[in-house]
């Protein structure tokens, strides 16, 4: 009889331990749910629904033509494809309307180029050759041109705006507008872009 109630006491001791065992598993693993679940959710928040504004830049180009001329004023024609870049960082496709980049000398402007709508999809950068032709017809006779060219620097500035829609998952969507302003400089003696930066 001693025995029996020593076997049984240590089966309900068993039975108390798998118990406890499995109540553990179980706290382990729901709790182990929830972690999972807010950290989705804080990525979801933080990083996927984080709308930003797509990069709008003008790339390092190559000089096609360049003529100047100092006499009887001062003056240039030039001519390159301009690289556009649309560069979308968003978990979303960014798509714009219509625009156009204009290029200005002396804050004159001295060209424009047309930027059909589209769309730059998620995470990727959408490219646009665009061919340019500058002149500096429109320039006030009084500009700084000529001192320019006698340095064999022309200093050129881009500036454009870009209005468009980022869409995440088909249906969380927001408007976004992205600005160029980009700064380049031109050498007249070897007819090549010297720098370029934009902001």
């Amino acid at each position: 009889m001693v025995f029996y109630r020593k076997d049984q006491e240590s089966q309900q001791q068993l039975t108390d331990e798998e118990r406890r065992k499995k109540k553990m598993k179980w706290t382990i693993g729901i709790t182990a749910f929830i972690i999972f679940q807010v950290v989705q959710a804080l990525f979801f928040v933080l990083v996927i629904m984080k709308f930003k504004s797509p990069k709008f830049r003008v790339g390092e180009f190559s000089v096609q033509s360049l003529t100047t001329a100092t006499q009887p004023s001062p003056s240039f024609d030039m001519t390159f494809v301009a690289p556009i870049r649309i560069k979308n960082t968003n978990w979303g496709p960014f798509k714009y309307s219509a625009t156009t980049v204009n290029f200005y000398y002396g804050g004159v402007q001295v060209g424009q180029v047309a930027i059909p709508k589209s769309k730059a999809n998620f995470k990727s950068t959408k490219k646009i050759d665009a061919t340019v032709t500058l002149n500096s017809t429109n320039l006030p006779s009084d500009s700084t041109l000529g001192s320019e060219l006698s340095s064999g620097v022309i200093m050129l500035n881009s500036q454009g705006e870009l209005k468009g829609k980022v869409t995440v998952m088909f249906m969380f969507k927001k408007n976004k507008t992205s600005q160029m302003n980009c700064t380049m400089a031109i050498e007249v003696s070897s007819k090549a872009l010297k720098s370029l930066s934009c902001t």
